[in-house]
């Protein structure tokens, strides 16, 4: 008779416009779509912001470098005597007499379909000048963002977990040495040191460039390797100390919890409680600055390659803003930006993924 009420009470409820019941089956698929969807709309926001980000790039960088005080006409013309009418000429030529409202109409228009212009000083199109220096910029950059990395995660982990040993106390104020030290000086001191020779220290490295030249197959590897070696020191240098110090103190933040406290309880080694537990939670903080770092791999480190005459998009945005060639600046500009903008906001996305109480 208990049997035949409940279905009863079931059918009474739904027929007075009471709660449907739900099953097991549509229990366990409520939370999931109301999740799901919290999430799309978490990811749709951020896309949002993204997009309106780049518009506001476009907006900056075309007003920013027109505030340099120099005439790229003259500039371009080496110093050498020219007549006013070559001037209004190449000016023209530019579009550099056009009122500035009309001039951000037309950058606007034309960099929203990719189009940057002309170089000044090049004389050619400016998405061609990106294109060819991008892969030397992302050699560089990418093989030091691998490089320091998975170096500062991994010394990070270690200092943290013995905490006030002599090795922690080591490694945490060198590293704090390394990120105080700017780029392009610790660049210099590689050069002087191992690229021109100190003492009974020969010059073992080139001094800058991409190749030497006249190289072929794997020759022409081992030559490019060669050229790599001191700037990428330099980057991995200051990038792992970042890392690190970003990763220690993440690990510190977690040792004291009390689910480490639970799993070596249960008699787990120590080993299996730091990589299994510990380590993953405090990797979210290192994860948000990796993903910072990925967008500095295409933007390029512009002090670095200046120093080493890298053929790279660093190395190109200083000869752009020495003139200034305005197209060029602004185009690598936006590059840089969008870079950056994408890679924070794949970290905003990618975040919920792996601690769920963002994004809610």
């Amino acid at each position: 008779m208990a049997a035949d009420s409940t279905p009863a009470l079931v059918q009474s409820a739904t027929s007075d416009g009471g709660p449907t019941p739900v099953g097991p089956s549509s229990a366990a698929r409520g939370p999931r779509a109301r999740n799901t969807k919290a999430y799309l709309q978490y990811a749709a926001t951020k896309i949002v912001g993204a997009a309106v980000s780049l518009f506001a790039v476009l907006v900056t960088s075309f007003f920013l470098f027109r505030l340099i005080p120099s005439d790229p006409v003259k500039q371009m013309t080496g110093g050498r005597r020219v007549s006013e009418q070559q001037l209004e000429n190449l000016r023209h030529q530019f579009g550099l007499d056009q009122p500035m409202w009309k001039q951000f109409t037309s950058y606007i228009g034309d960099a929203l379909t990719g189009d940057f212009g002309m170089s000044y000083q090049f004389h050619t199109p400016v998405i061609d000048k990106i294109t060819d220096a991008l892969p030397a910029t992302l050699l560089l950059t990418g093989t030091a963002y691998v490089l320091y990395s998975a170096l500062g995660i991994w010394l990070g982990t270690r200092t943290a977990w013995r905490n006030g040993s002599r090795s922690d106390r080591f490694n945490t104020a060198f590293a704090l040495t390394l990120y105080s030290v700017p780029s392009f000086w610790l660049g210099l001191l590689l050069i002087i040191v191992f690229a021109v020779g100190v003492g009974p220290i020969p010059g073992m490295f080139p001094t800058g460039g991409l190749e030497s030249g006249g190289e072929s197959g794997f020759a022409y590897v081992i030559d490019v390797a060669h050229h790599l070696v001191l700037p990428v020191i330099t980057l991995v240098a200051v990038g792992y100390a970042q890392t690190l110090l970003v990763m220690r103190s993440s690990l510190l933040d977690e040792m004291g919890s009390d689910y480490l406290t639970t799993a070596r309880a249960k008699g787990l080694r120590d080993d299996v409680v730091r990589r299994k537990h510990a380590v993953p939670n405090a990797m979210l903080p290192t994860f948000t600055l990796m993903f910072v770092n990925l967008g500095q791999v295409v933007a390029g480190q512009i002090l670095v390659e200046t120093v080493f005459s890298w053929p790279g998009l660093g190395g190109l945005f200083y000869q752009a803003l020495s003139v200034p060639d305005l197209p060029l600046v602004q185009g690598l500009f936006f590059v840089f930006a969008t870079a950056v903008i994408l890679a924070n906001t794949l970290a905003d996305i990618l975040y919920p993924l792996l601690d769920p109480r963002v994004g809610r």
